[in-house]
């Protein structure tokens, strides 16, 4: 038995230290956070007249779901040309996590 766990429990140990399983932003952490702020500094920051969003959950870091990549968010505002992202993330002591990514546009 531990010559099949101790590999696997290494190989996703490899993934979790390597960046594939974290999000492309850090917000602050703790007892219960809400933060927003710009998805990136860079690019044209022309405020459009169209804005979408797009989220993604987790429940006591078990289970997730949900798509908040841009392309979702541009998608569900009818976005042709994107200006600039934010994003917006809650933790509720670690119980439940949402991310939410906004696209703004045209």
């Amino acid at each position: 038995m531990k010559r099949v766990v101790i590999p696997i429990l290494a190989a996703l140990s490899a993934i979790g230290l390597s960046g594939c399983l974290s999000a492309p932003f850090q917000p602050p952490t703790g007892v219960f956070a809400e933060t927003k702020a710009p998805l990136s500094t860079e690019g044209n920051w022309t405020v459009g007249t169209k804005s979408g969003m797009a989220s993604s959950f987790s429940v006591l870091g078990l289970f997730a779901a949900g798509d908040c990549s841009i392309a979702a968010a541009a998608r569900n505002g009818g976005l042709k040309k994107i200006y600039h992202t934010d994003y917006e993330y809650l933790n509720v002591i670690g119980i439940w996590q949402k991310a939410t990514v906004i696209a703004y546009g045209e």
